[in-house]
């Protein structure tokens, strides 16, 4: 769930990357010769599989000039700094109130990222009303991470093409490309050619998300730095440099940083139950953070699963909670899951084998569970 801060640098430096450090570190990777996915003429559910193979372990841009954008990485630098005499008044000086005020804008900075321009218009995962699309916009605009139909466009292409050169966040670049170094240089040739083939006609239909396209350097400004530093002074007598530093800079850090954790810890650390030939994994930390956004595997294997995760336990998966809660009062609808079959036939198929028991009988269940289980209200058969 990336943001994509768009900048166009006076000054840019070139640098060259030494190609080993921009290999892809990871443990599973498929090694040449080793066995490929098999494919299947049975459907499996999957959207774009044949891009889920091992062409998504292609080590791109050995030796690639990074063009550096300046603005950006002062920008990000100033940002970071910031955040972290954020957290210093978090702890010191700053209300009650502002703390409180802070996390609010929090949770809805990030359902705006990860129920809104994620499940809702990158991956059309489910439908929703305008009221609840309007809140969505609203809340996205607070995140500052552009505008939700650039958001949209990058991540349809970060999925199409998944870790190759049209990858905007490529993470056989390494750890720090794919979290916030995507940020900090002109994107690769790839990104922008293969982005303009991709379908937003759904996108440009939403009056709503085209609204918040045209005037998003007038709404931006205010959503996420004028309201969330004005409202802790006036409302609750806090200073300016509490409000500023911990309701806007520390907030602001601290919710893009989740978010690339996504791009960067969720295509790292963790199991690969549905799919061991791609990077993406199962990541819980990563999943508690970003409201359900860490199951990354399941994610990139069913990229149209509204709950973007096989089970749908709300503690772990916030974003969830949020949509059905907005479902059972009709303003979000169509949501659109996978069958149990078909996530069964994929886990057999391409698992790393770290899926759990599908239930009660599965061929895996340890016999001791089974003979030490509980059954309640027992019938005789």
């Amino acid at each position: 769930m990336p943001p994509n801060i768009k900048a166009q640098a006076k000054t840019v430096t070139e640098v060259t990357v030494d190609s080993a450090e921009m290999q892809p570190h990871a443990a599973d990777a498929v090694d040449a010769g080793k066995e490929e996915p098999a494919t299947s003429s049975t459907s499996t559910g999957v959207l774009f599989e044949s891009d889920e193979g091992n062409e998504c372990f292609q080590k791109c841009a050995d030796g690639r000039k990074v063009t550096l954008v300046w603005r950006n990485i002062l920008a990000f630098g100033y940002l970071h700094l910031a955040a972290l005499y954020g957290l210093y008044l978090l702890i010191t000086s700053a209300k009650w109130a502002t703390i409180g005020f802070a996390l609010v804008l929090y949770l809805c900075s990030g359902l705006g990222i990860t129920a809104g321009a994620h499940r809702l218009w990158a991956h059309r995962s489910y439908k929703a009303k305008w009221p609840l699309r309007l809140m969505l916009v609203i809340f996205n605009t607070i995140a500052f991470q552009d505008a939700a139909y650039h958001w949209a466009r990058d991540h349809r292409v970060h999925h199409k093409f998944s870790e190759t050169d049209a990858d905007p966040h490529n993470a056989t670049r390494g750890f720090f490309f794919s979290h916030v170094g995507w940020l900090l240089c002109k994107k690769h040739p790839e990104v922008k050619a293969k982005g303009q083939g991709i379908d937003l006609s759904d996108l440009r239909a939403d009056p709503i998300l085209m609204f918040q396209k045209r005037y998003y350097l007038y709404l931006m400004p205010f959503a996420c730095f004028l309201f969330p530093t004005m409202i802790p002074i006036y409302f609750w007598d806090e200073s300016l440099m509490n409000a500023w530093f911990v309701a806007t800079m520390f907030r602001w850090c601290f919710i893009l940083n989740v978010t690339w954790l996504v791009n960067s810890a969720a295509h790292k650390f963790g199991g690969r139950p549905y799919d061991r030939f791609i990077s993406p994994t199962q990541n819980i930390s990563v999943a508690v953070l970003a409201f359900g956004e860490g199951w990354h595997n399941y994610h990139h294997v069913f990229p149209w699963d509204y709950k973007t995760a096989e089970l749908g336990f709300y503690t772990l998966n916030f974003t969830t909670f949020f949509i059905d809660c907005f479902a059972k009062i009709g303003w979000a609808y169509d949501l659109k899951t996978v069958s149990p079959a078909i996530i069964e036939q994929r886990v057999k198929r391409t698992g790393d084998g770290t899926h759990a028991t599908w239930g009660w009988g599965d061929s895996d269940q340890p016999k001791e569970e089974i003979e030490d289980a509980l059954i309640l209200r027992q019938k005789a058969d």
